[in-house]
């Protein structure tokens, strides 16, 4: 049996990005190490294996890294949420507001058939509202948002909370801003 890494080894923190006071969760040296990437994976696939998924949706474009090996893991379709202008079909348009402005996000219109199962995929939960505007995005499609997962969660600041009643799965948790 191979021993478990220790994942929060493989997250770089970031002090004063993308702006000061901010402690930026940097995923790039999980990446760059294969087989700590690839526990990530197993351990988030391992979670959702009995939960029947139909798809995987996720915003870009870190989100992507971990949902596109996912979706191969599970066998599930991988559905891509984007800015407005990056998809070249149909697509249904969610607009939300954010703590200083507003942001919107696209999904094609047949991405999602009514009654799949979706898992939600993303590298990082903060306040949650990215992941709540692509559920949304999937109960336009009449889809069921089966949880949300994710490979970080910045737990002091409650995004899980917006996301309820759904399941929220994360692997590694963060309680403050201290490295």
């Amino acid at each position: 049996m191979t021993k478990l890494l220790n994942l929060k080894d493989y997250i770089r923190a970031v002090p004063d990005f993308p702006k000061p006071g901010i402690m930026f969760r940097d995923i790039t040296p999980l990446l760059a190490h294969p087989q700590a990437f690839k526990q990530s994976i197993a351990q988030m696939a391992d979670q959702f294996r009995d939960a029947k998924i139909d798809a995987i949706l996720a915003a870009e474009a870190r989100g992507f890294l971990f949902a596109a090996p996912l979706a191969i893991e599970l066998g599930a379709r991988l559905v891509p949420v984007r800015k407005p202008g990056k998809l070249p079909y149909k697509a249904h348009t969610y607009k939300y507001d954010l703590e200083y402005g507003s942001d919107t996000l696209q999904m094609h219109t047949d991405a999602l058939m009514p009654g799949d199962r979706v898992l939600l995929v993303d590298d990082l939960l903060a306040t949650g509202g990215t992941m709540d505007a692509c559920i949304k995005l999937a109960e336009m499609c009449d889809a069921h948002v089966v949880a949300c997962a994710f490979a970080i969660e910045l737990s002091f600041l409650k995004g899980r909370e917006r996301l309820q009643p759904r399941e929220v799965f994360s692997l590694l948790h963060y309680a403050g801003e201290s490295p």
